[in-house]
């Protein structure tokens, strides 16, 4: 008997210490997802993870140089100026054409309110993003939490917080605008929830008031960046699946807090116009080429409204989407039975795509001009590697979300699916969308991971005891597991982010600010373009966006005179440039086949071995007294190349290679950054690889900086004109002064043309431009022999006079 009671007594210890362990766990679980408790982790986990990158000492990627660039020149000179002379290079840019000017006075007013705690404007700049995209996870918790409840809420703002694809536009350093849009969203989304949950007589004025806010939150996006058009999308589908949602549950109430939404829709497109008026309309605005294209096409007038898209917002989208949930208020007072009001809403869906389909040409037009795909990485269509990168294993689980309407849905079911419609769709048709998306995924599988955890409960209850205990027990790593699981993937991912600039990339443009003049124009490729703005404060011809004919340039397909015709001075080329030579390929638009050029890292070395290796390419070198052994590996052939150049210090030099026959290849070893080059003769024989591996030069080019194999630049040596200021006057000098005629274009700071004047200018070397000049304060120069242009450029008056601000 004593014997049995201590094994009782041990497999009760036994039993009781997991019911403790079980219940620990549950009370720990429930005080986590507690508002107070949970806003304050997820707001704790978000910002962590987005000022991962503050330990960089460089911003990340290529855009956000040029914001802070023109933020600085701005503040330096205390307004927001147009056209600025230090971008799009030889003509200048005007920001008026780029986006609204609440894209960079957002960072301005965070570092004019943090700059009396010492933070610096570089600083300010790199946390402005952080602020934004930590809001927006926290208005999704408050938004869920409203429409479903404390698990939803935190599992949702908890999947958004560690979503690489939610953070790659929101950490610290890397600045771009659809990171307003969607934190706008976010509190549209918050602004809709509020009212829809609040129900009660008492509420029925105060909850129709509230409607007002998600139409005035989207209207604001407006100001801060020039694609901000889907949130009236997606706002639009969530007035529409409310009252759809209404329509099917019985709860015709609804319909008419859609109605009053779709309302404060139309007065949010009127405040996003009077935004556009005043700080610069969308990327279909009136003053924009692509608006103005787009309206002659669909015979369109621009009038009161300034927008192409919200002109046809206002004029169709609106009055449909009202129409639509003006008919199914009526239908619901002819149609009670839900099967009955099911078949009106799937006709309806029917008709719906009827009508897409009937209009598609137009549609498909008209999307891909506004998003064509580009050989840019954020411009392509998504893959699945793409997906999973951003989403990891959350992505996977958005199908879940349908499981909320097996049983009876909720009306913010049918809001966020208003949500899912229109972002979905995006994360496929550009990688860029998927940081957009990055809430419908996060709140679908959030939502989602509940209803798998409350069906497999209520499934579980079914089956044999012996078998329900360990379900029982491993169904809680649903909610435990896929949160960890995706914590890990968004952080790895995040921490494998680095800025792509470097100490050798500064160095270099520092220096090419320091030697050359304000209006000397720069040729590189164009991802490095906003760099020369910022480190150079000096224009270049490509920035931004790919240009064709920077990339022929570097293919040998631009002859001098087409440098002279775009003002370029300067031209760099980089180990940066040919880790992209095959997009440079694609850029000019020849065939991939006939230039062949590949850059291989360091492998090793054995003995007095060198090897170079990538994929199933090599390369392998043996210095050798006169001549040096190389052979490259391809595949499972081994050949001798052509020529072979060895840069080492900062000569680059020539060397005899062993053996015979020569294959068609072109080796470049660079021993002071441990990398070698190959490619084919045709490849070879091109600006970028004659400037970047040998000292014969094509052309008239004289080095004048160069790091011995990461960046070097180059002068184009050219009929040229160099801006200074003399006495209280702007000279332009002509170097090698065989131009016979000087044209002066003077501009306003909006880019109005007042001053035009042609000069004979035969047998000067320098010209005096004349003091009175309309007032301009942006002046083009086209400097001619005859009909043959030699050179261009631009520059600000006041800019030439008194100097511009230098970098952080």
């Amino acid at each position: 008997m004593v014997v049995n009671w201590r094994i009782n007594y041990r497999e009760r210890g036994t039993l009781m210490g997991r019911w403790l362990r079980s219940e620990t766990a549950s009370f720990l679980y429930r005080k986590l997802i507690e508002p107070k408790f949970a806003a304050t982790i997820i707001a704790v986990i978000a910002l962590v993870l987005r000022l991962l990158p503050m330990r960089f000492k460089y911003l990340l990627g290529y855009d956000p140089y040029f914001h802070l660039a023109y933020i600085r020149y701005s503040l330096e000179r205390g307004e927001w100026v147009n056209f600025i002379t230090y971008a799009g290079g030889p003509w200048g840019f005007r920001i008026t054409g780029f986006h609204p000017l609440g894209l960079w006075m957002a960072p301005a007013y965070v570092y004019k309110f943090l700059s009396v705690f010492g933070v610096s404007l570089y600083n300010a700049f790199r946390i402005t993003p952080v602020i934004f995209g930590l809001l927006t996870v926290l208005f999704t918790y408050f938004a869920v939490l409203r429409l479903h409840g404390k698990r939803e809420a935190f599992l949702s703002a908890f999947l958004l917080a560690v979503s690489f694809g939610h953070v790659f536009r929101s950490m610290a350093g890397y600045y771009r605008g659809d990171n307003y849009m969607l934190f706008w969203y976010s509190a549209a989304l918050l602004g809709i929830a509020v009212p829809l949950s609040l129900r009660g007589p008492r509420w029925r004025n105060a909850r129709l008031t509230i409607y007002i806010l998600p139409g005035i939150f989207a209207g604001l996006s407006a100001a801060f960046w020039q694609a901000y058009y889907p949130i009236f999308a997606i706002v639009t589908a969530n007035a529409l699946l409310i009252a759809v949602g209404g329509f099917l549950l019985g709860r015709d109430s609804y319909l008419r807090d859609a109605l009053v939404l779709v309302a404060s829709l139309a007065a949010g497109a009127l405040l996003a116009n009077s935004i556009g008026s005043h700080l610069g309309y969308g990327m279909v605005g009136s003053t924009r080429w692509l608006g103005k294209k787009l309206a002659e096409e669909l015979g369109v007038q621009f009038g009161f409204i300034g927008d192409l898209f919200l002109l046809l917002y206002l004029k169709y989208i609106i009055p449909l989407t009202a129409a639509a949930v003006l008919a199914l208020l009526a239908l619901s007072r002819l149609v009670r039975g839900r099967r009955a009001r099911g078949a009106v809403v799937l006709l309806g869906a029917a008709a719906s795509i009827w009508l897409a389909f009937r209009y598609y040409g137009v549609i498909n037009d008209a999307f891909l001009r506004l998003f064509p795909t580009s050989p840019i990485a954020e411009t392509q269509r998504t893959s699945f590697g793409d997906w999973w990168e951003a989403y990891g294993i959350a992505g996977l689980l958005v199908p879940l979300f349908f499981l909320r309407f097996l049983k009876r849905p909720k009306m913010g079911d049918f809001l966020l699916l208003g949500t899912a419609i229109v972002m979905i769709p995006m994360a496929v048709v550009w990688t860029r969308f998927l940081f957009i998306s990055s809430l419908a995924v996060a709140t679908m599988a959030g939502i989602g991971l509940v209803a798998l955890y409350d069906t497999a409960g209520a499934l579980i209850e079914g089956v044999l005891e012996n078998k329900r205990r360990w379900l029982s027990a491993a169904l809680p790593l649903l909610l435990v597991g896929v949160p960890a699981i995706s914590a890990y993937q968004g952080t790895s991912t995040t921490m494998a982010v680095h800025p792509f600039v470097t100490e050798e990339g500064e160095s270099a443009l520092t220096y090419l600010g320091e030697i050359s003049s304000p209006n000397d124009v720069v040729l590189t490729w164009w991802d490095q373009g906003h760099w020369v703005t910022y480190y150079s404060m000096r224009p270049p011809v490509a920035q931004g966006g790919p240009s064709g004919w920077v990339a022929k340039y570097y293919l040998g397909l631009v002859n001098e005179k087409g440098l002279m015709n775009a003002g370029v001075d300067y031209v760099i080329v980089s180990y940066d440039t040919l880790t992209k030579f095959g997009a440079v390929v694609d850029t000019a638009g020849v065939s991939s086949g006939d230039y062949v050029l590949m850059v291989l890292p360091w492998a090793g070395s054995y003995g007095n071995l060198m090897v170079f290796s990538s994929g199933s390419y090599s390369v392998m070198a043996a210095p050798g007294g006169g001549e040096w052994d190389v052979k490259v590996r391809a595949g499972k052939g081994v050949v001798i190349p052509g020529r072979v150049f060895v840069e080492r210090g900062d000569v680059v030099r020539e060397v005899n290679v062993s053996g015979t026959p020569k294959a068609d290849a072109y080796v470049y070893i660079n021993l002071n950054y441990g990398y070698a080059v190959l490619m084919n003769g045709k490849a070879f024989d091109t600006p970028l690889a004659r400037l970047m591996f040998t000292d014969d030069y094509p052309g008239n080019y004289t080095p004048v900086y160069s790091d011995g194999g990461y960046v070097k630049i180059f002068r184009f040596e050219h009929p040229n004109v160099a801006v200074a200021a003399e006495n209280g006057s702007i000279v332009l000098r002509f170097t090698n002064a065989t131009g016979t005629g000087l044209g002066i274009y003077g501009y306003l700071d909006n880019g109005t043309l007042v001053f035009k004047r042609w000069y004979g200018v035969g047998g000067k070397d320098a010209f005096v431009l004349p003091a009175d000049i309309n007032g301009s304060v942006v002046v083009r120069y086209v400097y001619v022999r005859k009909k043959t242009v030699l050179d261009r450029g631009v520059f600000r008056i006041d800019d030439v006079l008194f100097g511009a601000g230098g970098t952080d």
